[in-house]
């Protein structure tokens, strides 16, 4: 956990060792993300529930707990399913570049990439719209440059390979947010619906 978090501050550093020390296991993999998903899940469920949000007047708009609860649940198995599927796809791609790699080490690079996002997700214990979108774009931005530094250095390959590697990975990325997006638009209208309080 520690040198997921290092990689915020010494990214090739941070990636060197978790390319040393690789989990050899699929669920050691995933308990980083498993935890890591509550943050946002509890801030967003937090900030929605009780703090609320302004969007063009004054008036604050609020979710019932209720109707919060299943949606943030949602929220976090989506994040962990995310990462896992990426994951899988850093692992099934591996071979096309010529990496040696195990699905638990796809779903670890996955996972620690990941780090930023999960903790740019504390923003939502207060939902303002302009912070959020700030913090989430820097996150994204870090995400994906973490993403094109580690590749190369986890799956032992030369940067050039690396890149073209790291860039399908985002093609990947951009796919399941599509899929989640769908995804939400099904189970709103399967009765996971956000309820405002008056």
């Amino acid at each position: 956990m520690l040198t997921a978090i290092a990689l915020l501050f010494q990214p090739h550093r941070g990636w060197q060792r978790i390319a040393a020390h690789a989990p050899s296991n699929v669920a050691a993999a995933l308990w980083y993300p498993l935890l890591f998903a509550l943050l946002p899940a509890l801030a967003w469920y937090s900030g929605t529930t009780r703090v609320g949000w302004r969007i063009g007047s004054d008036e604050v708009v609020r979710l019932t707990a209720t109707s919060a609860l299943p949606i943030v649940v949602l929220f976090y198995l989506a994040m962990v399913a995310a990462v896992a599927g990426i994951g899988f796809m850093v692992h099934w791609m591996a071979r096309t570049y010529g990496a040696a790699s195990t699905l638990a080490k796809g779903i670890a690079l996955a996972g620690c990439t990941a780090t930023p996002l999960f903790l740019a997700g504390a923003v939502g214990f207060y939902p303002w719209i302009m912070l959020d979108l700030i913090v989430g774009l820097i996150a994204i931005c870090y995400a994906v440059y973490l993403l094109y530094i580690g590749i190369p250095i986890v799956m032992q390959i030369p940067e050039e390979r690396g890149f073209l590697f790291a860039s399908a990975v985002i093609a990947v990325c951009l796919v399941i947010f599509i899929a989640i997006m769908g995804a939400t638009v099904i189970l709103w209208d399967m009765g996971a619906t956000p309820i405002f309080t008056d």
